[in-house]
């Protein structure tokens, strides 16, 4: 048998950049100011979906939403081995918080078949670990958070060890099934040079658009789009056309996404920096280990 599996990843900003110069007036990130990446947890969520292809048989679909830029990621994870992908992409979709994300996702997953949907832990630019648990609900699927292991898939079930920190969880649960996956849960494979010859002119709609208009400048509207529509219909007979949705093509009530959508509000944006004055030296002794000892349960740091 083989399983449908969706993978949701995300193009992030480069977190390890951030600084006060990166981020806007209303606490939101300017990821035009920051090199994009692929959020490393959703490559193991994705490298698991490949081990569940390499062994019990799968098709794999990557789903992403984000700008048009955000195709990169999507082509990354077909030269890494995924079937099928797809953007959504609306500049309706802008600011969305985790609940508005989540349900536009839940309207997307109207459209798709799916047994098992995985996704990172969470994503480094907001590190909530939110949206995962939430489309589960709004799905109505059985949870596995913090996944570091697939022990066995088959006769409709799926058992899979979850870290609970101190420990981890043995848990068995039927499917269609959604999980969370951790760093530590694998170690993701590299893109394969044949797949990356196979999948490297894959394109979506809009970005094949911008192409054509760049070699036709001087065309008028109606021109461009017949030129679009002729080369998205060559590459899909190809199987390069990478699906792209809105928020009208997934019947979404514009009252659930977006800013407008998203009760969650940023108030402040700080960037705490350690100073030397914070810290302090201490002699590799055990009489240097004993003074700290005390000076920690002298400003009662330590009981």
């Amino acid at each position: 048998m083989d399983y449908n599996c969706v993978v949701l990843i995300k193009q992030v900003p480069d977190t390890k950049r951030i600084t006060g110069q990166v981020m806007n007036d209303d606490g939101t990130v300017k990821r035009s100011a920051l090199p994009a990446v692929f959020n490393p947890e959703d490559l193991n969520a994705l490298e698991l979906a490949l081990e569940i292809k390499d062994k019990y048989g799968a098709r794999i679909t990557t789903v992403t939403m984000g700008l048009p830029a955000a195709s990169d990621v999507l082509r990354e994870a077909l030269f890494r081995g995924a079937d099928d992908a797809v953007l959504i992409t609306d500049p309706r979709c802008a600011a969305s918080d985790t609940l508005a994300t989540s349900y536009i996702l839940s309207c997307a997953f109207k459209r798709l078949d799916y047994d098992i949907v995985l996704c990172g832990r969470q994503a480094i630019d907001g590190d909530t670990a939110q949206v995962g648990p939430q489309l589960a609900e709004k799905l109505g699927v059985t949870q596995i958070t913090y996944v570091e292991q697939l022990i066995d898939l088959g006769a409709g079930t799926i058992t899979a060890r979850r870290n609970i920190g101190n420990g981890f969880q043995r848990v068995k649960a039927s499917l269609p099934v959604l999980l969370t996956v951790v760093g530590d849960a694998n170690e993701p494979r590299v893109a394969a040079a044949r797949k990356m010859m196979k999948f490297k002119k894959a394109r979506t709609p809009i970005e094949i658009f911008a192409q054509m208009r760049a070699e036709n400048p001087i065309a008028d509207e109606n021109k461009m789009r017949k030129l679009a529509d002729k080369r998205a219909a060559q590459l899909d007979e190809k199987g390069l056309l990478i699906k792209q949705w809105d928020l009208d093509c997934l019947d979404a009530d514009l009252n659930w996404c977006g800013q407008g959508g998203s009760p969650t509000k940023v108030h402040r944006i700080q960037s705490v920096v350690l100073t030397a004055k914070e810290s302090k030296s201490i002699e590799p002794t055990a009489e240097g280990l004993a003074d700290m000892i005390h000076e920690l349960i002298a400003d009662k740091t330590i009981a």
